[in-house]
């Protein structure tokens, strides 16, 4: 089970704060977990390494977790250690089916209430980001995609990407909020000043934080949290006209 904060905010707590801009993570967070999706792009790193080192698939699979751990993404450990052309990988790695997703009227409802500008920020490609949005039936919502290109393969939770969206998009910290469902990545945001909302997964490869005091929010439902987050921020706007 993810360890959940010794005093989480309520899932139907409003923010604290007006949002301008909301961040949000794309795999295991703009869908259910339980489709399962990342865990083919998962199984075709595993095959790239295989092939690539000409090495079974259990080590293979262990050399792709240590370089996730290591590195923040295997990628960035096969460019460090192996110089891996990454344009390459990325076009193996999500050269999957999306058959498993549906559209999620649920999230499209809500974001479509939810006032603020939203972007995705993901450690995958942007074409492969698109193509789930689309698939979801919620790619009219997001202004953009900041992918691991964009940030230079420095992936989540280097905090130098984080800058560099901010500076990309006009993002002011203090006025945004990035949803997340590896805790880890919210640290940089959180020293940053926005507000940090946690989707906890089970399929966080990562050892638990110890410590969760940077999260402002803990969500298990999404699709309600930001229904409910749309009539709050619309008060906190309307409060401040």
């Amino acid at each position: 089970m993810a360890p959940m904060l010794e005093q989480p905010q309520s899932a139907t707590r409003p923010s604290i704060r007006p949002v301008e801009t909301w961040i949000f993570d794309l795999d295991n967070t703009l869908y259910p977990v339980g489709t399962n999706l990342f865990a083919s792009v998962s199984q075709r790193i595993g095959q790239y390494i295989a092939r690539h080192f000409d090495i079974d698939l259990a080590e293979a699979r262990r050399l792709q977790r240590r370089y996730f751990l290591e590195y923040g993404t295997s990628l960035r450990g096969l460019m460090t250690v192996h110089n891996i052309p990454p344009k390459e990988f990325l076009d193996y790695v999500h050269d999957i089916e999306l058959d498993a997703l549906d559209p999620w009227p649920e999230l499209d409802r809500a974001l479509t209430r939810l006032p603020g500008r939203k972007v995705i920020f993901t450690n995958a490609a942007a074409g492969y980001a698109e193509r789930v949005v689309a698939k979801l039936g919620v790619e009219r919502h997001f202004i953009g995609v900041f992918d691991v290109v964009a940030a230079d393969y420095r992936p989540k939770p280097d905090p130098a990407p984080y800058e560099v969206l901010c500076a990309r998009y006009g993002i002011r910290p203090e006025q945004a909020a990035m949803v997340e469902d590896m805790s880890v990545n919210l640290g940089p945001a959180h020293r940053l000043g926005m507000t940090t909302v946690w989707v906890p997964s089970e399929a966080d490869w990562r050892d638990r934080d110890p410590d969760l005091k940077h999260i402002h929010h803990v969500v298990e439902d999404l699709p309600a949290w930001l229904g409910e987050q749309a009539a709050a921020q619309a008060a906190l706007r309307t409060a401040g006209d």
